[in-house]
């Protein structure tokens, strides 16, 4: 296992981009975000833009605004090859560095799943965006873990509401067939109770195919989907996994228009190596891809110093690279507020996750944040640790880039939401936990 630490004053300490070390800014403390990452093995297609997005925007706050509210920002990160029990040391040898960690963002939804238990005990609450347990979108059962802006759950009840609207209708589900190929493993298992339940609600047919880590291996899973006829493939796939998915469902001639993945199963690595094949695939996400967006134009301005081919290279403007920035932004402006609760101190843990608990992501905060437009306003409060976001995009690969007309499909908070606390309550159960009023 190896940590290599980016002491993010600039971005060119790591990527060689123009930029001189901040360091004559007199900085009243570090707030330290540490990083699990894996830039190797089967994952790094996807693992790699996530990477240089927090490691980007960390270097922006500091070079742009002077940190956050007069601290420094620095993040470490630690490779786990995404293998969860690596994962698990990266967290134990980075959490009390720096002065201790703000908040943890594993990245990994087998990763969250071990770091749970550890969250009250350290006092570092757990941001896992759109990942992770669902059940834990019930604050009064998860006081320290926050997955706001959508949950599986509520992405997973938003694609069957797009599917009913291109069918003309949810009512027109009946009799359908939606197939959900899914990565065999605690995070592509996720979405599964909420299709079940759909299922059983809107009477379409359901089938489940499960396709083992990492996934450069289905050829059976295609025939299936080939000799079953499924109307709509659903994909919850990782990594290598995608592109080969893509691959083969073009090999049996299944419509691009008519497959949809999941919002980690549908980045430029997954749909670049299928070339002209993957044309008219869809994928959810909760944020535009691209370079338009001003966070974006400021991170090329500031950190690559307006070197476009080199921030191409370091996969600026890709939908994953695109998500890590608006994670690290979530992060970083709960921390803001966490500082101006410890009357502009660093902040204990227990106030990050008051601020945390409290976030207001209003739109005149995203206009000042210059992130209008790349980012949908919600609140969060002590019972939904999800926030009340309002749903999700579809986006589609036109050949040469993701394309979305911006419109939000819902999730089905009448369905999601009693499961939620149905989880939540069982996990209390097994875990000896009493919730707390809300």
């Amino acid at each position: 296992m190896k940590t290599k630490s980016l002491l993010l004053v600039a971005a060119g300490i790591a990527i060689g981009a123009t930029g001189a070390l901040e360091s004559k800014k007199a900085y009243s403390a570090e707030l330290f975000f540490p990083h699990t990452v894996y830039r190797t093995g089967a994952y790094a297609p996807s693992g790699i833009p996530s990477a240089n997005g927090f490691r980007d925007y960390y270097a922006l706050l500091n070079k742009r605004d002077g940190g956050i509210e007069g601290h420094k920002v620095v993040s470490e990160e630690c490779e786990f090859k995404y293998n969860t029990k690596i994962g698990v040391e990266c967290y134990e040898k980075l959490k009390g560095k720096h002065g201790g960690a703000m908040l943890v963002n594993p990245y990994s939804t087998g990763l969250t799943y071990q770091l749970i238990p550890k969250a009250p005990v350290n006092k570092i609450p757990i941001l896992s965006m759109g990942y992770g347990r669902t059940a834990a979108a019930d604050g009064r059962v998860f006081p320290w873990v926050f997955n706001f802006p959508a949950t599986y759950w509520s992405q997973a009840s938003a694609v069957i509401n797009y599917i009913g609207a291109q069918e003309g209708g949810l009512g027109n589900l009946k009799g359908k067939h939606i197939a959900h190929v899914y990565h065999n493993s605690a995070y592509g298992k996720e979405a599964n109770p909420t299709l079940d339940a759909l299922s059983a609600k809107l009477g379409f047919k359901l089938t489940k195919l499960a396709v083992d880590h990492p996934g450069q291996e289905q050829k059976a899973t295609w025939l299936q989907i080939r000799r079953k006829k499924p109307d709509w493939v659903f994909m919850s796939g990782w990594g290598v996994m995608n592109q080969v998915a893509i691959k083969e469902a073009a090999s049996i001639g299944f419509p691009m228009t008519k497959f949809i993945g999941n919002w980690w199963s549908a980045s430029d690595a997954d749909v670049i190596p299928a070339g002209d094949n993957a044309i008219g695939y869809k994928g959810t996400n909760m944020h535009p891809a691209g370079t338009k967006p001003k966070v974006i134009q400021d991170i090329i301005k500031h950190i690559y110093g307006g070197d476009m081919a080199k921030a191409k290279a370091n996969n600026v403007g890709e939908v994953l690279y695109n998500r890590a920035v608006l994670g690290a932004f979530y992060a970083t402006e709960v921390v803001r507020d966490a500082v101006k609760l410890a009357g502009g101190k660093r902040p204990s843990g227990d106030q990050v996750r008051e601020a945390f608990e409290n976030l207001n992501m209003s739109e005149a905060r995203l206009v000042k944040s210059g992130m209008k437009g790349y980012a949908p306003s919600f609140k969060v409060s002590c019972r939904n640790h999800e926030g009340n976001a309002p749903g999700v995009l579809i986006q589609q690969w036109s050949g040469s880039k993701w394309t979305t007309d911006g419109k939000f499909y819902p999730a089905m908070n009448d369905v999601v939401r009693p499961m939620v606390e149905k989880a939540a309550a069982a996990y209390a159960k097994e875990n000896k936990i009493k919730p707390r009023d809300c």
